[in-house]
């Protein structure tokens, strides 16, 4: 109830507001009498650092200070269901260091006398178990942590080392720790789990996409399976020389090493991708408007074409789809996502993925481009990476070669004549990345062999054009036919009828609708 007001200045205060003294005397400034005034000044509350948006303070402007009013007479004792004891005030002249977040904390403790902890009073109410965007399993609140049981004590929010002998965040199933404050720093970055369901740790059991295996060899590899997005067999190879031009059916990249491969029809697996799990967590999802709520199964599935959510590019390979908004996702963002660091060869240093980090005089070491946020950085060295950057293949066949390019991260040679792109012709930078043909000695910009459409598998079907029979990707390289919708020649990715003696071909932005409209 509002006790006092004034109709024309619109002055209003709580009865027990107008009834604060308007002086007193605190143990944390002993000096001068604190006074009750408005913060007009911002200066922020002496005993836990927060400024104050609006209201009363208890401040002395001679010495530039301020307290909270509920900072200023705090309770003395405290209950709290996530701690079994109960922490009583304890006053103090100079700073601590809180044993429930291991940061520094200003006259104004709580302490648990059974257990022997000094912690702030927002600490008290720390959530025990919360899950976390960039983690699937539900971390845990401990104060003290053996560190024999970590391989690694960098918090995996900002890498920094956590200390151990105060409180932090981890996950006993994969030795993964972070520091309070990290975990808890933008509350639509976590979610807090009831400890109704503290028994229940681990999400949906995954399924594998090997539905069937048929045959293994002698070191009990499956040599014959059956694949859930398959309706033929599939058969184990290692004969890179027969298959090396073909692309992994699953993420759009050339097949390497170990792959699976259909006798029957043009279809490869890398052995990674045939093991997929047929469902996964994923950690954080843009259909969770306000605040992140948990971990959300994905499926994996082969529909067609469709936009990753995450790269935006277009794509025609597998993808793990949302099962509350339908949103896809293409397995190499994916694949990066859930990893901690990423290795590339051109660096002896892991790259760490940094969700707030924003230097904008900081340029991308690949591109050139200015690295706003979300960056993958090398802690020990200046090296930084934008997550397009990382994504690229490190290895693309193009029309242009007849032998794979590789992506190269050194200059070839120092002649400025020879930093040219071989199929567009122009000039380009040395010390950004570009795709290299060391047999042939070309390089190339690394858009001029990507393209619009790099992850559309060549010979696939398109069935969602207004022509009367299905469409099949192609790219013409002996010779360029016109384009049947616009008349100009098709010289990359188009669309080509195939039915025998129809002659429709056109590019994929001419025909009806154009591919991407509807994505």
């Amino acid at each position: 109830m509002y006790t006092y007001f004034s109709l024309g200045c619109g002055f209003n205060l709580h009865k027990k507001c107008a009834e604060l003294p308007l002086k007193m005397d605190h143990l944390c400034h002993r000096k001068h009498p604190l006074v009750l005034q408005f913060n007009s000044e911002r200066l922020s509350c002496k005993t836990c650092q927060v400024t104050p948006e609006r209201g009363f303070v208890y401040g002395c402007s001679a010495c530039k200070l301020a307290i909270h009013i509920d900072c200023a007479s705090p309770l003395s004792v405290i209950e709290d269901k996530s701690h079994p004891h109960p922490f009583t005030l304890f006053w103090r002249r100079i700073p601590f260091v809180c044993d429930a977040c291991g940061t520094e904390g200003h006259h104004v403790a709580y302490t648990c006398g059974t257990c022997g902890i000094m912690v702030h009073k927002k600490c008290i109410s720390l959530p025990r178990i919360i899950g976390q965007i960039c983690h699937i399993h539900r971390l845990f609140h401990k104060y003290f942590i053996d560190k024999e049981y970590f391989e690694s004590l960098n918090c995996l929010w900002c890498h920094e080392v956590v200390d151990t002998d105060y409180g932090s965040y981890f996950c006993a199933d994969c030795n993964v720790i972070f520091h309070v404050n990290c975990a808890l720093q933008k509350k639509e970055w976590y979610c807090i789990v009831s400890q109704e369901n503290e028994d229940n740790k681990s999400l949906d059991i995954p399924v594998n996409s090997i539905t069937k295996v048929l045959e293994r060899n002698d070191a009990g590899e499956a040599t014959v399976i059956e694949h859930c997005e398959h309706k033929h067999y599939l058969m184990l190879s290692y004969k890179m020389k027969e298959h090396g031009d073909k692309c992994c059916d699953g993420c759009l990249l050339l097949i390497s090493a170990k792959f699976y491969y259909c006798s029957r029809c043009d279809f490869f697996l890398h052995k990674s991708c045939a093991e997929l799990p047929k469902k996964r967590p994923f950690k954080h999802h843009r259909c969770d408007e306000e605040c992140f709520s948990g971990p959300k199964p994905f499926i994996l599935t082969s529909d067609g074409m469709f936009k990753c959510g995450i790269c935006r590019k277009l794509s025609n390979g597998f993808s793990y789809k949302c099962n509350q908004c339908g949103e896809c996702s293409c397995l190499r963002c994916i694949d990066l996502i859930l990893q901690d660091a990423v290795k590339i060869p051109a660096h002896k240093h892991p790259l760490l993925f940094y969700y707030d980090y924003f230097h904008y005089k900081e340029q991308c070491s690949g591109c050139g481009g200015n690295m706003i946020s979300k960056t993958y950085r090398c802690k020990d060295c200046n090296f930084n990476r934008c997550r397009s950057c990382v994504l690229l293949p490190t290895t693309v066949k193009h029309k242009c070669d007849d032998h794979i390019l590789t992506l190269t991260y050194d200059k070839i040679n120092d002649y400025a004549k020879y930093h040219y792109c071989d199929i567009c012709e122009k000039e380009r930078d040395p010390k950004h990345w570009f795709y290299h043909c060391e047999t042939c000695d070309i390089s190339v910009h690394l858009n001029c062999v990507l393209g619009e459409y790099s992850f559309i598998k060549l010979g696939s079907t398109y069935n969602e054009g207004n022509h009367e029979h299905p469409l099949t990707f192609v790219k013409k390289i002996h010779y360029y036919p016109e384009c049947v919708e616009c008349g100009k020649l098709c010289e990359d990715l188009s669309l080509e009828c195939a039915k025998s003696g129809c002659n429709y071909i056109a590019h994929c932005k001419c025909i009806k609708p154009a591919i991407g409209d509807k994505y």
